[in-house]
């Protein structure tokens, strides 16, 4: 009888350990090669690993909520020829337990049942919306929403208690963290965007029907901070003790709200490296992901220096949290139209432009207002400053 040893895959040069969150099946299992086996968690992405052989799961190693370094061994399986008369019998009980009183589960349904822990009789107590009153994948994921992140308690004043999963229990955590590390300052400038969004009105239909991609502003926000940062590289640092460490590469994190209403934060890596035609297209892509759970562990790492589309909720500015171990955020706000007084070499006008604030939180233990203020100001004059006859098809 041989061995096999799970270990803790290696997920970016960054991450030395994660938290065992959920076991998927127990001692005495037979596991099926590519069956997921446990779930993992870093402190920004949640993963699942997967048997990588057919066996029986002999030993689990560590416990629910223990934390284990890569690389380290986490379960021991035992693999062996004759184990496939052992899946065949496993594949029938699981066939017989499929198909009760008339009851029909798609095999998705079922497979996140039984990663759920949620048994058969528990599965019937849902209530399907699908054809003839199937369970879908959306009624047992909204059912197992509610039933870990919701906990009711009546009581006289009919209160209701929801209990934090665990990353809002994360993200509370380095805020909190992020307040007693850095002492926050926020400067606030107004942007005149006009040119942008007739560029984008513009050219928006045609480039998603040629390309396939939504053409949205956030790339240009991207770009104008990036060249801002290459006129002003101090905001590109960080602290360590009384050492400050300037970095070279500019990797642009982007704080992005999920469905379930928690954060995180997906990087560009080397955002310097795209033209605006890239940064739209990874900038898509790494949103979707993100709002998906599909990120990779590495690429919610490494960031220099984070955006924050405060605007996608209606917000005129804020005073955003820095992302440590950065020392600035910057918070894009809601677009408006305003009356404006425009200059122009035959006098002064009254108009309708496009305005924005920016909200430029920076560490003022190494960023004074000069630098943080004139860093702010300095995205405005290149967003102001965007050619409108950009051509990116």
């Amino acid at each position: 009888m041989a061995e096999y040893n799970l270990t803790i895959p290696a997920m970016g040069e960054s991450i030395a350990e994660a938290t065992i969150i959920r076991w998927l099946k127990k001692e005495g299992d037979f596991i099926n090669k590519e069956d997921l086996l446990v779930e993992i968690a870093t402190d920004k992405v949640d993963s699942e690993i997967t048997s990588p052989v057919n066996g029986i799961l002999k030993k689990k190693l560590f416990s629910t909520n223990e934390v284990v370094k890569v690389g380290c061994c986490i379960a021991i399986l035992e693999i062996e020829e004759k184990l496939k008369i052992f899946s065949l019998e496993n594949e029938k009980k699981t066939s017989e337990e499929i198909i009760v009183k008339k009851n029909f589960y798609s095999p998705l349904v079922r497979t996140i049942a039984h990663r759920e822990g949620i048994h058969f009789y528990e599965l019937k107590s849902i209530k399907g919306t699908g054809e003839k009153g199937r369970v879908t994948k959306k009624d047992i994921l909204k059912y197992i929403h509610y039933k870990n992140n919701k906990i009711f308690y009546p009581n006289e004043d009919n209160e209701e208690i929801i209990t934090m999963n665990r990353m809002r229990k994360i993200t509370a955590f380095h805020m909190k963290e992020s307040k007693n590390i850095s002492a926050h300052v926020t400067s606030f400038v107004e942007a005149d965007v006009t040119n942008i969004v007739k560029w984008r009105n513009k050219i928006k239909d045609t480039f998603q029907k040629n390309t396939g991609e939504k053409l949205t502003l956030m790339s240009v926000f991207v770009e104008c901070v990036v060249k801002a940062i290459k006129d002003l590289p101090m905001i590109n640092i960080s602290v360590n003790g009384t050492n400050i460490i300037k970095k070279k590469n500019i990797h642009i994190g982007l704080a992005t709200a999920l469905p379930n209403g928690n954060l995180i934060v997906p990087v560009i890596k080397h955002a310097d490296s795209y033209n605006l035609g890239g940064l739209i297209k990874i900038i898509n892509d790494l949103i979707k992901r993100a709002k998906s759970n599909q990120l990779k562990p590495e690429e919610t790492q490494g960031g220099t220096y984070t955006i924050s589309n405060i605007g996608s909720f209606g917000n005129l500015f804020g005073t955003p949290i820095i992302h440590q171990p950065q020392v600035a955020i910057m918070a894009i706000g809601l677009i408006q139209k305003k009356l404006s007084i425009i200059e122009t070499p035959k006098g002064d006008l009254i108009g309708i432009r496009h305005k924005i604030y920016l909200s430029h939180s920076y560490d003022h233990r190494v960023i004074d207002g000069t630098l943080g203020g004139g860093f702010a100001k300095k995205v405005a004059l290149y967003l102001e400053k965007f050619n409108c006859y950009t051509k990116i098809i």
